[in-house]
């Protein structure tokens, strides 16, 4: 018997690998069955290198497929192919006993990002409905990392609030902006803006205005060599970090993403014949999905979007506000120079019943 009231549940994932695809319902087959009585589940993680694809592209692949999918972005951004980010003497927010055991984890992150992966998304709650958790970082030295996420069990949804922010941004044309860095002032008006609408539970979502043009939004971890060493790399040459494990077949990498998927292949040649041709997907929606974004220029590689959900929820006082994990932070990211220096946020704040 359920109450009127969403029901909160809190999930610890256990990952076997580094890279670790886990059904939910299926693994948490107990928890599920409490949620039953609720017509869709909010799913949210507290981790920048693992969670959840869009439901859009999740419904497309079906679960058999996620592994093949997100393994072609992690061949992209080879396990320590010389990131800034995991030069660990040169991390200002690590301190000595940090750096002892810190994981060396930029290509996760680059991963998540490209590949859209997402701290928060919806589905309806059914038998069949497969929800996916993608751990990119599971295992480090040999060791399981604790992964926790939420699910939200909720029977109806209803929109308390509109409003719209504007950003100001730099004159670089690559460039990524914190939004939750004071100096940009965002956070204190969504906090406002939460606060305002009274909601207990709900999703925040947070979308481009629709005039916004060569720019996305990710949910990450905001360290400056990852954000403005290696992000930005990726933005000017997304195939550089494994050209250097290629650099015999990639005469030209900054030529490789305009061309086909027949180009790619010869590039990625462990995903593409292990996973497509293991598994049958020659002609399949894996194979159009990579192909489509293989076969675009560097400004539209990443799969990231141009909306974030983030979770709004009570905390220990009683008050609702954003909920987020240690390390994440709304990110948006721009390849080319806005028209003016500034860009335009529409958000959301929708209520979970």
């Amino acid at each position: 018997m359920t109450t009127g009231k969403p029901l909160d549940l809190t999930l610890e994932v256990a990952p076997k690998a580094r890279f670790d695809v886990v059904e939910l319902r299926s693994r948490f087959a107990a928890e599920h069955e409490a949620l039953a009585g609720y017509s869709n589940c909010l799913y949210w993680s507290s981790h920048t290198t693992a969670g959840f694809l869009d439901r859009s592209i999740s419904a497309r692949l079906r679960e058999q497929n996620v592994s093949t999918f997100v393994d072609a972005f992690r061949t992209i951004f080879p396990e320590g192919a010389g990131y800034e980010h995991d030069q660990l003497d040169r991390r200002s927010d690590l301190d000595a006993i940090q750096r002892t055991c810190e994981p060396k984890n930029a290509d996760s992150h680059l991963a998540f990002m490209a590949s859209g992966l997402r701290p928060c998304v919806t589905h309806p709650n059914r038998e069949g409905e497969a929800v996916c958790f993608v751990d990119l970082d599971g295992v480090v030295d040999g060791r399981p990392r604790r992964r926790f996420t939420r699910v939200i069990g909720f029977r109806t949804q209803r929109i308390v609030g509109r409003t719209r922010i504007e950003v100001p941004v730099s004159d670089h044309p690559i460039d990524s902006i914190n939004l939750k860095d004071p100096r940009v002032g965002i956070y204190p008006q969504l906090a406002e803006f939460v606060a305002r609408t009274g909601a207990g539970k709900g999703q925040l979502r947070i979308v481009l205005d629709p005039a916004e043009r060569h720019s996305a939004l990710t949910v990450n971890e905001y360290e400056t060599l990852l954000m403005k060493y290696d992000l930005a790399e990726v933005l000017r040459n997304p195939l550089g970090f494994v050209a250097q494990q290629y650099r015999n077949a990639m005469k030209n990498p900054r030529a490789v993403p305009a061309k086909t998927l027949g180009y790619a292949k010869y590039d990625f040649v462990r995903v593409m014949n292990t996973g497509l041709d293991t598994l049958r997907l020659r002609g399949s929606v894996v194979e159009k999905l990579l192909a489509r974004t293989l076969a675009v220029p560097a400004a539209r590689f990443f799969r990231m979007r141009r909306s974030v959900n983030l979770l709004v929820s009570e905390g220990e006082d009683g008050r609702a506000g954003i909920v987020e994990g240690t390390y994440q932070s709304p990110i948006l990211v721009q390849w080319q120079n806005a028209p003016r220096q500034s860009r335009i946020l529409n958000v959301t704040l929708t209520e979970l019943r």
